[in-house]
């Protein structure tokens, strides 16, 4: 890839509620930090709901926190599709195996999901993209990325039982439409198409402007539309088609191409499993949403933008996903999670003579989404490891404790094991580092990843 991109999840937790206080993320996130020692945690407060002690840095690059109640993990900053998934699977063997080293697994499970159908809370994948400041940010150019990313849940969306209606603990609200089964988990959460804040009037674009780099120079695209994804296949074409979006647009070569109600249209489109996908453009013309998609490839195919090996793969890969969409969606099982999901919950219903109406699909829904292999309805699904994707350049390295070597995630992580054998007081952030008495790292420029070409370092006068 041209740009840095990191995935951020939020798990789902299943405990007795007999398990009382600490909870259990509480007592994931210190066995992970104290007991096996994979990170340094945090000494000061980062924010009124971040106190010390409640996350930190993780030797890898990426990091880990409760994040109102819920485990986040982050996978450190990355440049190729192949480490974004690694990483990103990081996260999911990491809580598992604190289950398991901890006695819980038996009785406590983490979901990679992103609804709870009883309160019909959601929980998010964010997906962080860096750009460059002098991106044409453009009326146009924004309204066609809100287009591709209105569509794009049919390559991303990890699909979910049901629509979203009012808490059940509130009593049951009953619809007048019924949504047997949609292609994105998140479409019925988004609200606007871009907002400043997060948790409320969720956006398809977090527009904060906090690049956690030098200002100047870099943006982060914050993006909270997506679904988390099992599949390595569907995660990497997720973020290879974005990152495509991306170097696109800061050519100033995306096509024009703009919906009226781009929010409307995902929502519309993830209620038709099946199709038609019909969606309207804003000068009232009406085509497929797989339409839409083969636009934005083309333009990625047009030579207006150079195709390292990750565009290369992402091309191909997102090339014959449309088609499979078009002509055999059974083709893409093991591939994207929607369609695999489907599947498996219609193969249920017909062996088990049960209509979509039971309640007994909601509990396979999550079940689909289970880190313990033991319960996961994809374990043993041929054809869905990351190393069986094909994606270019997988390393061979200790995912769990090195950093990508060519980020600053690499820097960070020198520095912290630094901190740990000198046994120095620290403050760990994304773009800065405090060490003992006055001495900073400065990672402005995430792309700087070795500490011999790293000219911000500097010492400061404590007094």
């Amino acid at each position: 890839m041209k740009r840095l991109a990191g995935l951020e999840t939020e798990y789902g937790c299943m405990a007795p509620e007999s398990f009382g206080l600490p909870a259990v993320p509480t007592r994931v996130r210190d066995y992970i930090f104290k007991k096996k020692k994979l990170g340094l945690i945090d000494l000061h407060d980062r924010d009124y709901d971040e106190p010390a002690g409640n996350g930190g840095f993780l030797f890898n690059g990426g990091r880990l926190y409760l994040d109102m109640g819920h485990v986040e993990y982050c996978t450190p900053e990355c440049l190729s599709l192949a480490d974004v998934v690694a990483y990103d699977q990081v996260g999911e063997v990491l809580l598992q195996q604190a289950l398991q080293e901890l006695h819980l697994a038996s009785e406590v499970s983490f979901l990679k999901n992103n609804i709870d159908h009883y309160t019909s809370a959601t929980f998010g994948c964010h997906e962080n993209y860096l750009l460059h400041r002098e991106a044409p940010l453009t009326r146009r150019n924004v309204d066609t990325l809100l287009a591709f990313l209105a569509t794009r849940i049919l390559l991303a969306g990890s699909g979910r039982v049901g629509m979203t209606l009012a808490p059940r603990r509130y009593g049951k609200v009953e619809s007048s439409e019924f949504v047997p089964y949609q292609i994105s988990q998140r479409a019925d959460f988004i609200q606007t198409d871009i907002y400043e804040w997060v948790q409320f009037n969720r956006a398809l674009i977090n527009a904060r402007d906090e690049p956690l780099a030098d200002y100047r120079r870099f943006r982060r695209l914050h993006l909270l539309l997506g679904d988390s994804n099992l599949l390595p296949f569907c995660n990497a074409l997720k973020v290879g088609t974005t990152a495509l979006m991306l170097d696109l647009l800061e050519a100033d070569a995306l096509p024009e191409l703009a919906f009226e109600l781009p929010v409307d249209i995902m929502r519309k489109l993830s209620h038709q499993p099946s199709g038609p996908w019909k969606v309207q453009l804003l000068d009232k013309c009406e085509c497929s949403a797989l339409d839409v998609q083969e636009m934005f490839l083309e333009a990625a195919c047009s030579g207006k933008i150079d195709l390292d090996a990750d565009a290369r793969w992402t091309v191909e890969a997102w090339k014959t996903t449309l088609h499979h969409l078009r002509h055999d969606p059974q083709a893409l099982i093991g591939k994207l999670d929607w369609v695999t999901k489907q599947y498996l919950l219609e193969s249920f219903i017909e062996s088990e003579g049960i209509t979509w109406r039971d309640g007994w699909l909601e509990s396979l829904d999550l079940e689909y989404h289970q880190l313990n292999p033991a319960k996961s309805l994809l374990a043993g699904l041929p054809g869905t490891a990351l190393i069986e994707q094909g994606l270019p350049g997988l390393a061979k390295r200790d995912f769990f404790l090195k950093p990508p070597p060519n980020t600053r995630a690499n820097l960070r992580s020198e520095a912290m094991r630094t901190i740990l054998h000198k046994k120095l007081s620290y403050v760990i952030d994304w773009d800065l580092i405090y060490i003992g008495e006055g001495k900073q790292i400065h990672l402005d420029d995430p792309f700087v990843h070795d500490i011999k070409t790293l000219h911000t370092f500097r010492t400061t006068d404590p007094r």
